[in-house]
C-alpha cells in the first residue's frame, strides 16, 4: 500500500518576516513535534521539497511579479551587505528577508514534485508542510503572507504538464483564497471550492463568484457542525458532478476555536471530517490522488493537532 507523501524543507524554515509576526517559524515546528509524538511521522513518505522551475511558476503568475520578487530579494541583499534593514516590505502585513526566494521556490516545488510523485502512483496522495504559504498570492500580486500561490501552481502544473482535463482545488481557511480565485477564475478544467469567514480579510469572495466556483462565506462564530451542514448542500454534488481527476487542497487550520485570526468555531474533528469528504470523492472520481498544502493555522497547538487530524486520514490511520 503507497504511503501519504509528507514534503518539506529546511528553507521553509528560514523565511520569516520579523519578531510576533503570527507567520513564523515555529509553525513548521508545531507541526513536526505533533507529527512526532504522534507516531505519524515514521508512517509518511517523507521527502525533501526541491525548488520549482521558473516556468512552472508563470503558469499561475505574471512574468513581472516573478521576477519583481527575484528582484527585491537580490536588492535586499546588497542593501544589508550596506548595513540596510534586513526585511524588505511587500505590504503592511507581508515582508521577505534574504532566504524568502529560496523558501517561496521549495513551497511550490513541494507541490509540484507532490503532484508528480501522486500521478506516477508513487505514493497515495500527500501533505507539504511549507511556507510562505500562497492562497493569498494573486496573479499579479503578492500579499497577505503569501508569495506564489502553491495550489494554483500545482493545479495548472497538472493540466499542462501532466494532461488532466478537469481538477478540483479545495480551499478551507478562515481567510478566502483571493489569490487562487484571481489565478483560477473562469477556467473550466478547475472546479474551486472554499469556506472563510466574512467579512474578514482579504474582504473577498461574497460577490461576482465565477461559475467555476463555490464560495460558501460564514458569518464569525460559526460552529463546525454548520460548516459540515454546508460542505455537503453546496460542495458535495458540485464535486461529484464535476468528477475531477486529482484534488488539491488549500489547507488553512486558522478557522479553528483556538486561532485568534480570526473568529471561527471548528476542530480538529471537523477538519478531519471535511478531509474525510474531499477523499471520498478522490476515491471515487481521481484514483485517490490528493496533494495538500499548508495555508493559514496561527496558534501552534491547534495547528499541530488539526494537521496530525487531516494527515490520519489522507492516510487511514
Amino acid at each position: 500500500m503507497n504511503k501519504t507523501g509528507y514534503f518539506t524543507h529546511t528553507d521553509c524554515w528560514k523565511h520569516e518576516m520579523g519578531p510576533g509576526h503570527p507567520e513564523c517559524p515555529e509553525r513548521l515546528d508545531a507541526i513536526e513535534r505533533q507529527l512526532l509524538a504522534s507516531g505519524l511521522a515514521d508512517l509518511l513518505d517523507r521527502r525533501e521539497a526541491p525548488l520549482a522551475p521558473i516556468g512552472d511558476i508563470e503558469l499561475a503568475h505574471d512574468r513581472m511579479l516573478v521576477a519583481a520578487i527575484r528582484g527585491l530579494s537580490d536588492q535586499l541583499a546588497d542593501d544589508i551587505l550596506a548595513g540596510g534593514p534586513s526585511h524588505a516590505q511587500i505590504d503592511p502585513d507581508t515582508s521577505l528577508n534574504v532566504h524568502t526566494w529560496s523558501a517561496a521556490l521549495r513551497a511550490a516545488g513541494a507541490v509540484i514534485a507532490a503532484t508528480d510523485s501522486v500521478i506516477a502512483g508513487e505514493m497515495a496522495n500527500a501533505f507539504c508542510a511549507v511556507r510562505p504559504p500562497g492562497h493569498h498570492a494573486e496573479r499579479g500580486k503578492a500579499m497577505g503572507f503569501c508569495f506564489f500561490s502553491n495550489i494554483a501552481i500545482a493545479a495548472k502544473y497538472a493540466l499542462e504538464r501532466h494532461g488532466l482535463k478537469r481538477v478540483a482545488i479545495v480551499d478551507f481557511d478562515v481567510h478566502h483564497g483571493n489569490g487562487t480565485a484571481d489565478i483560477v477564475r473562469g477556467d473550466e478544467r478547475i472546479l474551486m471550492v472554499s469556506f472563510f469567514q466574512h467579512p474578514l480579510f482579504p474582504f473577498s469572495g461574497a460577490d461576482s463568484v465565477a461559475p467555476n466556483m463555490v464560495n460558501l462565506p460564514v458569518p464569525a462564530y460559526t460552529r463546525g457542525m454548520d460548516v459540515r451542514e454546508l460542505i455537503d448542500l453546496m460542495w458535495m454534488p458540485r464535486l461529484e458532478e464535476f468528477r475531477p481527476e486529482m484534488i488539491f487542497i488549500s489547507a488553512g487550520f486558522d478557522a479553528h476555536r483556538d486561532d485568534d485570526l480570526g473568529q471561527m468555531n471548528l476542530t480538529e474533528q471537523d477538519f478531519a471530517w471535511i478531509t474525510g469528504r474531499i477523499k471520498q470523492v478522490a476515491d471515487r472520481h481521481a484514483k485517490g490522488r490528493i496533494v495538500s498544502a499548508l495555508e493559514g493555522g496561527y496558534h501552534l497547538g491547534a495547528l499541530g493537532r488539526s494537521v496530525e487530524a487531516h494527515i490520519r486520514v489522507l492516510a487511514d490511520l
